[in-house]
């Protein structure tokens, strides 16, 4: 059965086995205003039918499995390794009786591809560039994220020892494993997506995947402001900010598109500069030459020590950076970063989850708190209002798209109380019928406290000129 192919290799591309392998795999379809449903080749299929395909794939695999070795599939180029799989499910659908068209075929040989090489039922998501996230609750339901919009797949699995399957193999690619001692896991996918499982007992309802895709797209704050994000003033505004060597914290929910914007900001930092970037899954993509990238270390299998955001900081200060740029800020590496800025490394730039610039400060507080146990609160205060600039906070609205709905500057400290002054705001007006929210940016036009850095960078006109303000 898995005999030389090449005999059979013009025949199998006159069939167009090797055309792109998920065309017409599934498509979406509008069922009314706001609902969108995901579905294999033939949307029209009825449960029965689903069962019955699902039944017949389940022998399919367990005999080709039988059959091939993991080990020799890997060794294979893609295209042999198609044609033998193909000829497989041919001959085990002609043994068992199985009417299967070509079109059949073709589906049942890349879903087998993608049980060995890939991530079985989910690739074709993976392969998907409009999905942004995935969400696996068990192994019947899954959910997948579309231009900001949570929506549900069709995609299955067959039960929760295949879901298992897929999620060990998911970890084990970067080292790690899990199972009931280790039930938690986040690991990150060759192509930079980050993933997360956890799996019963912990799951009561099977084991759960949350992937976050990698988008390798690389956006200016120029383009963000094209696209709504923003508006172009607020866009040279920031521009001027990270240009002048402000210190930026960017505030946000998850998937607000906090790492995006802190991204288009970087585009704003000279060549010249030294850049150390500091992130749990490397995501940021600068464009400057002198750029070094740093990553965390979970403990892997072998039981290596971890390595963590703080001790990653506390080296990247003996690298002699002129900037650091710190993808989150969640823990007592907190205190490093505000030592780090305040010690020569103005325009180091971090994000941090919370809902609004007092939210973020009181986070910060709380991370610093943690570190430094024996430091009063206004102590604290006062690192927190000498070294944070500004305060820009992103938000994921209920029609799916990302904006900078608030630019907040921190001018210092009032007795114990922040003094900080919006530079812009979104003002909300109305949501239409199709779900599209309405509104626009505002500039409140206050002069922000950092004019005199965009001073000495000769940028002060610039400054005002965006802000709207006169004089």
């Amino acid at each position: 059965m898995f005999g030389k192919t090449n005999t059979k290799r013009a025949s199998h591309q006159a069939n167009g086995l090797n055309k792109s392998r998920y065309q017409d795999q599934y498509q979406v379809g509008q069922q009314g205003i706001g609902t969108t449903s995901f579905s294999h080749s033939e949307p029209s299929k009825t449960v029965q039918e689903r069962e019955l395909k699902e039944s017949r794939l389940a022998l399919i695999h367990r005999e080709v499995m039988a059959t091939i070795e993991p080990a020799v599939a890997l060794q294979l180029s893609a295209e042999d390794l198609e044609i033998r799989i193909h000829d497989a499910v041919d001959t085990i659908a002609t043994n068992h009786q199985m009417a299967m068209g070509v079109r059949d075929l073709r589906e049942i040989t890349h879903s087998l591809i993608d049980e060995m090489l890939g991530l079985g039922p989910l690739q074709p998501l993976v392969n998907d560039p409009e999905i942004s996230d995935i969400m696996v609750n068990g192994p019947k339901q899954v959910f997948i994220e579309k231009q900001g919009k949570v929506f549900p797949s069709h995609i299955t699995f067959r039960d929760e020892d295949h879901l298992l399957s897929v999620a060990r193999r998911i970890v084990s690619k970067v080292g790690r494993r899990i199972d009931e001692a280790t039930p938690m896991v986040d690991a990150r996918l060759a192509d930079g997506s980050r993933v997360n499982v956890i799996m019963p007992p912990l799951a009561l309802d099977g084991t759960c995947i949350s992937i976050r895709k990698f988008v390798d797209n690389k956006q200016s704050l120029q383009q963000l402001a094209a696209s709504g994000s923003m508006s172009v003033e607020m866009a040279e505004v920031l521009d001027i900010a990270a240009r002048c060597k402000v210190n930026i914290l960017v505030s946000g929910g998850t998937g607000a598109g906090k790492t995006t914007l802190l991204n288009a900001m970087s585009f704003s930092i000279a060549a010249d500069e030294r850049i150390i970037t500091i992130e749990d899954a490397a995501e940021l993509k600068l464009q400057q030459p002198h750029v070094i990238r740093l990553e965390t270390r979970p403990e892997s299998i072998e039981g290596t020590a971890h390595v963590d955001q703080r001790q990653l900081l506390k080296n990247a200060l003996r690298m002699r950076p002129d900037r650091i740029l710190l993808g989150e800020v969640r823990g007592i590496e907190a205190y490093d970063m505000m030592q780090a800025m305040n010690t020569g490394h103005d325009g180091s730039m971090s994000t941090l989850h919370a809902n609004s610039p007092g939210d973020a400060l009181i986070r910060l507080e709380n991370m610093l708190m943690n570190a430094q146990a024996n430091l009063p609160l206004l102590a604290l205060r006062r690192q927190i209002a000498s070294t944070i600039e500004l305060v820009v906070q992103v938000e994921r609205m209920a029609d799916g798209k990302r904006r900078v709905v608030r630019i907040t500057e921190l001018t210092g400290l009032e007795g114990d109380q922040y003094i900080s002054q919006d530079l812009f705001s979104y003002q909300y007006q109305e949501q239409d019928h199709l779900g599209n929210l309405h509104g626009h940016f505002v500039s409140t036009q206050q002069l922000p406290k950092f004019v005199k850095k965009a001073r000495y960078y000769q940028l002060d006109r610039q400054l005002k000129s965006a802000l709207g303000v006169m004089g």
